[in-house]
C-alpha cells in the first residue's frame, strides 16, 4: 500500500503542476526563513557566550587600597552569584602586559614604570544583563579609582539579539500558517476533484487511513521539498559568507561551523515538515471522511 500511495501522490503532484509548485514554493520559503533565522540565533549567542566568557568589568584600583581592601571587595562580589571569574593585576604585572604590548617602541617603554601603573581587577559576569550592578557596586567602592567596561556595546548587542529573535518568531510564524492554509487549499482542491471516487472507495469499505494516505504523503513531500530546498539556500549563503563574517568579528570563534550543526538543522527542520505536511493535509481532507 506504501507503493502504490507514493505512486499515487506523485501522480497527484504531477496533474497540478502549478498548484505543487506554489506549495512547494511557500515552503521553501517558510523553512528557508526558519534556517536563516536558526543561524542568526545561533550565532548571536555564540557572540554573547563568547562576551561572556571575557573580562568584561575592569576596574582599577587607587594607590591608597591594600591587599585587603581588594580581598574584601572581591568577596563582596563573589557573594552577589553574579560573578564567573575575577582576576587581580597586580602594578608589576601591569607593567608586564604594558611593556609586551608597546615592546616595539623603545621610548613608552622608558618612560612608564610599575608606580605610575594602577592595579586592577577584571570580571568576567554569568550573564550579560549582570554588567550593569557589578558595574554600581565597583563604582561605589572608596578604593576603586575608575571602572570600565563597554556599556554601550553590550546593551547594543542584547537589544539587537532580542529583537532579531522576535523578528524571526513572528515571520516564522506567519509563513507557517501561510503555509498550512496553502497546503491546505492546494489538497483540498484534489480532494473535491476526487470526491466521487473517494465516496466509491468508502462504499467499498475502504478505510479512512487508506484514503488519507496519498494525500498526508502528498503534504509531507511538499514540506519535505520546500525544507531541502530553503536549507541548501541558507546554507550555501552561510558557507560562502564564512570568510567575510569571520574577518567582521575579528576572532570571535564561531567558524567554521561544524557539519554535525548543520546535518542537525536539517534533520529538526525535516521532523518539522513531516509534521506541517501531516497537519494540512489530514485537515484538507477531514470533512470528507465525515
Amino acid at each position: 500500500m506504501n507503493a502504490k500511495s507514493t505512486r499515487t501522490a506523485l501522480k497527484h503532484i504531477r496533474r497540478s503542476p502549478y498548484q505543487s509548485l506554489a506549495a512547494i514554493f511557500i515552503m521553501i520559503l517558510t523553512f528557508l526563513a526558519i534556517t536563516v533565522f536558526t543561524f542568526i540565533i545561533f550565532g548571536s549567542s555564540s557572540i554573547i557566550n563568547y562576551f561572556e566568557s571575557k573580562p568584561q568589568v575592569t576596574a582599577f584600583f587607587k594607590d591608597t587600597a591594600t591587599q585587603q581592601n581588594i580581598d574584601d571587595l572581591r568577596s563582596q562580589l563573589n557573594t552577589t552569584g553574579m560573578i564567573a571569574s575575577s582576576k587581580f593585576i597586580s602594578k608589576d604585572q601591569a607593567l608586564q602586559i604594558y611593556k609586551a604590548q608597546n615592546k616595539n617602541d623603545p621610548l613608552l617603554l622608558d618612560l612608564v614604570t610599575a608606580d605610575i601603573l594602577p592595579a586592577s581587577l577584571e570580571i568576567s559576569t554569568v550573564q550579560i544583563q549582570d554588567l550593569g550592578p557589578i558595574s554600581d557596586i565597583l563604582g561605589k567602592s572608596p578604593y576603586v579609582s575608575e571602572v570600565v567596561y563597554q556599556r554601550d556595546i553590550v546593551s547594543t548587542l542584547t537589544r539587537w539579539t532580542n529583537a532579531l529573535r522576535i523578528i524571526g518568531i513572528i515571520l516564522i510564524v506567519v509563513l507557517t500558517v501561510a503555509s498550512i492554509f496553502i497546503m491546505m487549499t492546494v489538497i483540498g482542491f484534489k480532494v473535491s476533484q476526487k470526491r466521487d471516487e473517494i465516496e466509491i472507495m468508502k462504499l467499498l469499505s475502504a478505510t479512512n487511513w487508506y484514503i488519507r494516505w496519498p494525500f498526508m504523503l502528498e503534504g509531507i513531500l511538499y514540506g519535505a521539498i520546500g525544507t531541502v530546498v530553503g536549507w541548501i539556500v541558507a546554507s550555501s549563503v552561510l558557507l560562502y559568507s564564512a570568510p567575510y563574517l569571520e574577518t567582521f568579528l575579528k576572532g570571535i570563534p564561531i567558524f567554521p561551523i561544524s557539519p554535525f550543526f548543520l546535518i542537525g538543522v536539517l534533520f529538526g527542520e525535516l521532523v518539522l515538515a513531516v509534521l506541517l505536511g501531516i497537519l494540512a493535509s489530514s485537515l484538507a481532507v477531514l470533512r470528507y471522511l465525515d
